[in-house]
Parts: structure tokens; C-alpha cells; sequence
């Protein structure tokens, strides 16, 4: 985990890894769209987003999980059980807080996860962004592109802002398409695999499929603005949903960890368990008797 938050740093808030630049002809149609301003324009803000995915999954799997405990614990009896059998007599943990800690902790790996497969795309690719000759403002004249299409490759082209320029070199994957998409996700398959009380057969999928919408929508709001392409919206949602798929099939195993109260005092399961197999004396006595026969026989 510690690995990955510092690899995530690297990529966001330092210039280790540099962008690819790629180059474009000149008057490139895909690449006028008007720049709306920065992100914090947006309709839906860097801010807002990262506290929806960040505070979402967070506040659901922590009630979903304290319900879950709070409905068994008045009809078990948790103290005698997990202060044995998890921890031993010294120490005392929770079932709740493990299994909390257990799935917000897959769920923020891999979050800093697509958070790095998306920033290695857009380093690796270095596509533009839709409205990258916009604020690149290259000066078509000294580039000599009045009387023909030239292919303009060089870095020193732009004469705009330069970390606007470098913004909109990084546009493959969406970013937030790829995180939005994870989270919904995530929450949608928790909900789905966790609460398995009755009354919620239209309830988990009513749920499932608005934090689902909620992502596409996020997704669409990218391109509308001309902040992303198509093809970066949908890469950035196949990389977050093969990665919250993964982490729920092959970590968390579709959610089914331990049940909250599902073990067994040391006493219960000594008594209910398998008897231990001891020597049987009818065996040894048996020898003993043919053995005597057979010596009075041969006597």
C-alpha cells in the first residue's frame, strides 16, 4: 500500500516521469474545441469527486457493516466467542472493525491502483486533448502551415500557457471516468454481495444502478465540456471496472470473509468435533487370547 501511495505521488505532484510529447497538423479539427477553463470550472469539480469517491464507499461499507454486526449481536453471543478465537485471551478485535478495515483497505489500493494505470497512460501516450490548439496557440505563420497541412512535432510550437499545454498533452485514459467507474463499481458489488436480508430484492439494484449512472454521467460531463474524447471516457471506464472487479473476485473474494459471529467456542467445538481415535484394548486382548490357543493347540 505504501508502494503504491508514493508511486501515485510520483505520477500526480512530480515531474519524475515525463509526458510524451506528440505532435499534430496544423488546423486539426479534433483539437479546436474551446477551453471552458480549468478543472476547477468543471461541473463537477477535482474536489467534489474525489470526496464522492473517496467518502462514498467509505460511509456505505461502514453502516452496511455496523448494521449487519448490530442485527446478529442481539441474537448471539459475541463476547464469549471472538475474544477466544480471533485474538486470543490478551487481545480483543472487533469482527466489525476487521472486516471494515478489510474491505476500505482493498478498496483504497485499488483506487491508488487505477489512480497509477490511468497516470501511466496519459505519460506513456501523450494524447491531446480536445481542445489542445486552443491554449497551445501555435504560430501557424512562422510554422508555415498557410500554405500547406504540415505534421508539427515540435515541443516549441505552443507559445500558451505552459501548464495548460501540459494538461492537455494528458488526455488517454479519462482519469475520472477510470476512478468514478471503480467506486460505483466497487459499492455496487458490495451491496449486492453483502446484504442478503429480505425486503431488498429491488433495493440492491436500485442502488447499484444509480451509482452507476451517477459514474457514466461524470464521464459524459468530460466530454461535453471538451475536456476528454470518447475513446479516453471509455478506456478510462474499462480500466476502472476490470480493476473493481478484480479487486472484488480474486481479494475480497465477492465479500465473503469470515461472518461476523460465525465461530465456534474452544469448548463447542472440542465437544461437537471428531473424537479423538484412542488404542482399542479389544484389539491387544484378541491378540493375546488366539495366541494362547494356538500355543495349547501346538502343545
Amino acid at each position: 500500500m505504501a508502494g503504491t501511495v508514493m508511486l501515485a505521488y510520483y505520477f500526480e505532484y512530480t515531474d519524475t516521469f515525463n509526458v510524451h510529447i506528440q505532435g499534430f497538423f496544423c488546423h486539426d479539427n479534433a483539437y479546436t474545441k474551446p477551453y471552458l477553463g480549468p478543472e476547477e470550472s468543471s461541473a463537477i469539480q477535482p474536489a467534489i469527486l474525489y470526496a464522492v469517491v473517496a467518502g462514498v464507499p467509505a460511509l456505505v461499507i461502514t453502516v452496511t457493516e455496523s448494521v449487519l454486526f448490530l442485527l446478529q449481536y442481539v441474537s448471539e453471543d459475541l463476547d464469549n466467542r471472538e475474544k477466544i478465537i480471533v485474538m486470543g485471551d490478551c487481545c480483543y478485535l472487533n469482527p466489525l472493525v476487521r472486516r471494515t478495515f478489510r474491505f476500505l483497505g482493498v478498496y483504497a489500493f485499488g483506487l491508488f491502483a487505477t489512480d497509477i494505470f490511468v497516470n501511466a497512460g496519459q505519460v506513456v501516450t501523450g494524447n491531446l486533448s480536445p481542445y489542445f490548439l486552443t491554449v497551445c496557440k501555435p504560430n501557424y505563420t512562422a510554422l508555415g502551415c498557410h500554405q500547406v497541412v504540415r505534421f508539427i512535432s515540435q515541443q516549441e510550437a505552443c507559445t500558451g500557457n505552459e501548464d495548460d499545454i501540459l494538461h492537455a498533452r494528458k488526455s488517454f485514459p479519462s482519469k475520472e471516468a477510470a476512478i468514478s467507474v471503480y467506486a460505483a463499481l466497487y459499492v455496487a458489488m458490495y451491496i449486492t454481495c453483502s446484504v442478503k436480508a429480505k425486503g431488498t430484492r429491488l433495493a440492491k439494484p436500485v442502488l447499484s444502478l444509480g451509482l452507476m449512472c451517477l459514474a457514466f454521467l461524470t464521464g459524459i460531463n468530460r466530454v461535453v465540456e471538451y475536456r476528454n474524447h470518447w475513446s479516453d471516457v471509455i478506456a478510462g471506464f474499462i480500466i476502472g471496472g476490470a480493476i473493481a472487479v478484480f479487486m472484488v473476485v480474486c481479494v475480497v473474494k465477492y465479500f465473503k470473509g469470515k461472518p461476523l459471529l460465525s465461530e465456534i467456542p474452544p469448548e463447542e467445538s472440542v465437544s461437537s468435533g471428531p473424537m479423538i481415535s484412542q488404542p482399542r484394548m479389544e484389539h491387544t486382548m484378541e491378540k493375546y487370547i488366539a495366541s494362547q490357543v494356538f500355543n495349547h493347540k501346538h502343545s
